[in-house]
């Protein structure tokens, strides 16, 4: 008898009888996936803390944090560092679930926010900001914010026919994005020196200079979404065996792909408000914890530890191997990513699928 993988998956889970009665599988290796995650992306936290012009030991980055460092370091590591590497692990979970969520409503590994046209359409709104209105920072955040949500609703609403299926919600990401590339090119163009060279700095998607105040927005969202979208995953689950099969199993499927939609873009549009468009996260992300966890489905915790263990890390490697903000995390992502967005295509293309 042959054995596929859900079956494989399934025999790696264990029942656990909860305080209340109620009886839950729990998959092992995932659990131990976003374990191991989670302590990869704290450590990552804490020698990336420690990395800068004044660099400072893990122990005593450590020590600080818990309160008995010297005012020197209690400055550097509570006020300067600490709040970017928080807006890092956040940005990196909040695109690493809208990765997820998106792959699994389309059924599509390439279904993510870089390629629907969601970074180039928050991007947009920073640009219109920057360029036609010469907005501070704060406004910068709000128009990329807005661009995003747009950007969202209009691929929702083109792709809209009797329902969104995977391809075509993809084919017009993929034009939309192609359009709004274009905008944000000319909306450069007209832009004098100064604006420009503002404008392609935010572009890169950089931690540089990040403090509390886009900490504390980004916490909120991810502390409002995140449950919301867990609630939600057994819908999401059952809607990668089809609509028909969804509706069967009594899943109200255009409710949850909309409901669901929504969250994705507002995780996507709030990361890229907050840093900028930090490229391939949310393409990479998923696909990483999948395979790491080799379980069916949308694999959401998994890929929110995968895509803040991954940001962090990238940014650990610009100042590492290039010194202190000099090289922005999204040039370093955008390398990774493009090589691995290279490695899925040749990879989906051999097994027949596109």
């Amino acid at each position: 008898m042959r054995i596929t993988r859900a079956d494989r998956a399934l025999r790696a889970t264990r029942a656990i009888r909860t305080p209340g009665g109620l009886s839950v599988r729990l998959d092992v290796r995932a659990f131990t996936v976003v374990v191991l995650l989670l302590l990869a992306a704290l450590a990552a936290s804490v020698v990336l803390i420690g990395t800068g012009d004044f660099p400072i030991p893990a122990a005593d980055v450590l020590k600080t944090l818990l309160g008995d460092g010297n005012p020197g370091q209690e400055f550097i590591v509570n006020e300067l560092r600490l709040p970017r590497v928080l807006v890092g692990l956040l940005v990196g979970a909040s695109l690493g679930l809208g990765g997820a969520l998106f792959q699994s409503i389309s059924r599509n590994p390439l279904g993510s926010p870089d390629v629907l046209g969601l970074g180039q359409g928050a991007t947009a709104g920073a640009l219109v900001v920057i360029v036609l209105m010469s907005g501070d920072a704060a406004q910068v955040t709000l128009g990329a914010l807005v661009g995003g949500l747009a950007t969202g609703l209009a691929i929702y609403l083109l792709a809209w026919k009797q329902g969104v299926h995977g391809y075509r919600l993809v084919l017009v990401g993929i034009g939309v994005s192609a359009v709004l590339t274009a905008v944000n090119g000319y909306l450069l163009t007209v832009s004098d020196i100064i604006e420009a060279s503002r404008a392609v700095v935010w572009m890169t998607g950089s931690l540089s200079g990040r403090d509390w105040s886009q900490v504390w927005p980004l916490l909120v969202l991810c502390a409002v979404l995140v449950p919301l979208v867990l609630v939600n995953a057994r819908g999401l689950r059952m809607m990668e065996m089809g609509d028909d099969v969804s509706y069967a199993l009594g899943v109200r499927v255009e409710r949850v792909r909309l409901l669901l939609m929504t969250a994705a873009v507002l995780l996507t549009a709030a990361a890229t408000a907050a840093c900028g468009p930090v490229s391939f996260v949310a393409l990479t992300a998923p696909q990483l914890a999948r395979r790491l966890t080799r379980s069916p489905g949308p694999n959401l915790l998994p890929s929110l530890c995968m895509g803040a263990a991954l940001l962090v890390t990238a940014d650990w490697i610009s100042q590492w191997v290039f010194g202190a903000d000099q090289l922005p995390v999204g040039v370093v992502t955008g390398v990774l990513g493009g090589v691995y967005l290279l490695w899925l295509l040749v990879t989906e293309r051999r097994a027949g699928r596109i």
